[in-house]
């Protein structure tokens, strides 16, 4: 296990606090819809998507070597 960073800057017609709201905030919903070839849902298997949740992303047979991923849902600041 480790860490990986990505920094990227791009300009946008939607507000940084919309896109952050979809892409990190409402992942779960989203991505499936999106990516349905490659992401086929994304289930909170503990918590409700606060701080301290762990969340599964299920992905479609063929796309990676393992058929699913788990993440720690950390604290989030939106403000």
């Amino acid at each position: 296990m480790g860490v990986f960073t990505y920094t990227s800057e791009h300009s946008s017609p939607v507000s940084a606090s919309r896109l952050f709201k979809a892409l990190v905030l409402d992942s779960h919903n989203l991505f499936p819809k999106i990516m349905p070839q490659i992401v086929t849902s994304i289930e909170f298997i503990e918590g409700n998507g606060g701080p301290g949740s762990i969340k599964q992303i299920n992905f479609n047979e063929g796309i990676n070597p393992n058929p699913f991923s788990i993440s720690f849902v950390g604290d989030v600041n939106s403000s």
